[in-house]
Protein backbone atom coordinates (compact mmCIF):
# COMPACT_ATOMS: atom_id res chain seq x y z
CA UNK A 1 0.00 0.00 0.00
CA UNK A 2 1.79 3.06 -1.19
CA UNK A 3 -0.03 5.18 1.40
CA UNK A 4 1.55 3.14 4.19
CA UNK A 5 4.98 3.37 2.57
CA UNK A 6 4.56 7.14 2.23
CA UNK A 7 3.79 7.32 5.95
CA UNK A 8 6.88 5.25 6.81
CA UNK A 9 4.94 2.24 8.12
CA UNK A 10 7.12 -0.57 9.42
CA UNK A 11 6.91 -4.32 8.78
CA UNK A 12 4.00 -4.28 6.32
CA UNK A 13 2.61 -7.80 5.88
CA UNK A 14 -0.28 -9.06 3.77
CA UNK A 15 -2.11 -12.29 4.52
CA UNK A 16 -4.30 -13.98 1.93
CA UNK A 17 -7.62 -14.90 3.56
CA UNK A 18 -9.43 -16.01 0.39
CA UNK A 19 -11.21 -19.25 1.21
CA UNK A 20 -10.22 -19.01 4.90
CA UNK A 21 -12.55 -16.30 6.13
CA UNK A 22 -15.78 -14.67 5.09
CA UNK A 23 -14.61 -11.38 6.65
CA UNK A 24 -12.23 -10.36 3.87
CA UNK A 25 -9.96 -11.61 1.11
CA UNK A 26 -6.82 -9.93 2.45
CA UNK A 27 -5.48 -8.79 5.78
CA UNK A 28 -2.81 -6.08 5.92
CA UNK A 29 -0.82 -5.55 9.09
CA UNK A 30 1.63 -2.69 9.64
CA UNK A 31 3.28 -0.85 12.49
CA UNK A 32 3.78 2.79 13.30
CA UNK A 33 6.28 4.13 15.78
CA UNK A 34 3.82 6.14 17.88
CA UNK A 35 0.11 6.61 18.53
CA UNK A 36 0.20 9.80 16.47
CA UNK A 37 1.77 8.00 13.48
CA UNK A 38 -0.73 5.10 13.66
CA UNK A 39 -3.67 7.53 13.61
CA UNK A 40 -2.10 9.58 10.80
CA UNK A 41 -1.54 6.43 8.71
CA UNK A 42 -5.19 5.45 9.22
CA UNK A 43 -6.39 8.93 8.24
CA UNK A 44 -4.21 9.10 5.13
CA UNK A 45 -5.15 5.59 3.99
CA UNK A 46 -8.85 6.34 4.50
CA UNK A 47 -8.53 9.53 2.45
CA UNK A 48 -6.77 7.71 -0.41
CA UNK A 49 -9.32 4.89 -0.44
CA UNK A 50 -12.20 7.38 -0.48
CA UNK A 51 -10.52 9.29 -3.30
CA UNK A 52 -10.31 5.98 -5.19
CA UNK A 53 -14.09 5.67 -4.92
CA UNK A 54 -14.56 3.40 -1.90
CA UNK A 55 -17.43 4.44 0.31
CA UNK A 56 -18.66 3.17 3.64
CA UNK A 57 -15.19 2.65 5.09
CA UNK A 58 -15.01 2.26 8.82
CA UNK A 59 -12.15 2.77 11.27
CA UNK A 60 -11.99 1.72 14.89
CA UNK A 61 -9.40 2.61 17.51
CA UNK A 62 -8.37 6.09 16.38
CA UNK A 63 -9.22 7.57 19.78
CA UNK A 64 -6.34 5.71 21.43
CA UNK A 65 -4.03 5.07 18.47
CA UNK A 66 -2.54 1.83 19.78
CA UNK A 67 -4.39 -0.38 17.28
CA UNK A 68 -6.51 1.00 14.46
CA UNK A 69 -8.59 -1.27 12.24
CA UNK A 70 -9.74 -0.08 8.82
CA UNK A 71 -12.45 -2.14 7.18
CA UNK A 72 -12.18 -1.65 3.42
CA UNK A 73 -14.56 -4.53 2.62
CA UNK A 74 -12.34 -7.13 0.89
CA UNK A 75 -9.27 -5.82 2.72
CA UNK A 76 -8.95 -5.30 6.46
CA UNK A 77 -6.01 -3.17 7.59
CA UNK A 78 -4.60 -3.40 11.12
CA UNK A 79 -2.24 -0.60 12.16
CA UNK A 80 -0.38 -1.07 15.45
CA UNK A 81 2.20 0.39 17.71
CA UNK A 82 4.98 -2.26 17.76
CA UNK A 83 4.38 -3.37 21.37
CA UNK A 84 0.67 -3.86 20.76
CA UNK A 85 1.31 -5.74 17.52
CA UNK A 86 3.72 -8.06 19.28
CA UNK A 87 1.23 -8.68 22.11
CA UNK A 88 -1.68 -9.64 19.83
CA UNK A 89 0.48 -11.32 17.16
CA UNK A 90 -2.26 -11.49 14.51
CA UNK A 91 0.17 -12.92 11.98
CA UNK A 92 0.45 -16.09 14.04
CA UNK A 93 -3.35 -16.48 14.23
CA UNK A 94 -3.61 -16.95 10.47
CA UNK A 95 -1.81 -19.98 9.12
CA UNK A 96 -0.76 -19.85 5.51
CA UNK A 97 1.24 -17.62 3.23
CA UNK A 98 2.25 -14.27 4.58
CA UNK A 99 3.91 -11.78 2.31
CA UNK A 100 6.04 -8.82 3.20
CA UNK A 101 4.89 -6.12 0.85
CA UNK A 102 7.59 -4.90 -1.49
CA UNK A 103 7.53 -1.54 -3.19
CA UNK A 104 6.35 -3.19 -6.41
CA UNK A 105 3.27 -4.91 -4.97
CA UNK A 106 1.00 -2.32 -3.45
CA UNK A 107 -2.71 -2.18 -2.89
CA UNK A 108 -4.15 1.32 -3.06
Amino acid sequence: MTSLDDDKAKDIVTIDLAGKSSLADHLVIASGTSQRQVVAMADHLSEKLKAAGLTGLSAEGKDQGDWVVLDAFDVIVHLFRPEVREFYNLEKMWDGPKNNVSDSEHIG
